[in-house]
C-alpha cells in the first residue's frame, strides 16, 4: 500500500478559506482576522545572563591527541574538570605576561 499525501500548506489554507457548507442567506459568513496580542509595557531594567553558557563566549580549541589525552588524565587524577583547568592556564598565561587575572576582569564586568 502507497502512503497517503502529505497535504501541503496551500492546500491547507484553501480548505480554511473556503466555507466548509454553504450558510444561510440571513447570517454574515465568519472569516478570519489577525489579532495583535498586548505585550505590556517592557521591563525597565533587564537582567544579566544567569547562566555561563548565557554570558560566555564559545571558543574552539583545536588539541593534538598527545596533548588533549594528558589534559584529559590531569583533570581526571584531579577529579577536576578540563575546561577550569583551562582557564588555570590561561590565568598563569594572563600573570605571566603581566595583564589582568581572570577574577579581576570579572569583577570589572560585573560592575
Amino acid at each position: 500500500m502507497s502512503k497517503p499525501l502529505r497535504p501541503s500548506l496551500a492546500s491547507i489554507v484553501a480548505a480554511a478559506a473556503a466555507p466548509a457548507r454553504p450558510q444561510p442567506a440571513g447570517k454574515p459568513v465568519q472569516t478570519a482576522e489577525i489579532v495583535s496580542l498586548d505585550r505590556g509595557t517592557p521591563s525597565p531594567r533587564r537582567r544579566a545572563p544567569a547562566t555561563l553558557k548565557e554570558r560566555a563566549r564559545q571558543m574552539s580549541v583545536y588539541l593534538e591527541p598527545p596533548v588533549y589525552d594528558q589534559l584529559r588524565d590531569i583533570a581526571h587524577a584531579e577529579r577536576a574538570k578540563m575546561h577550569g583547568l583551562m582557564l588555570e592556564a590561561l590565568d598563569l598565561l594572563f600573570k605571566q605576561r603581566g595583564a589582568r587575572s581572570i577574577e579581576q576582569l570579572t569583577e570589572t564586568d560585573a560592575r
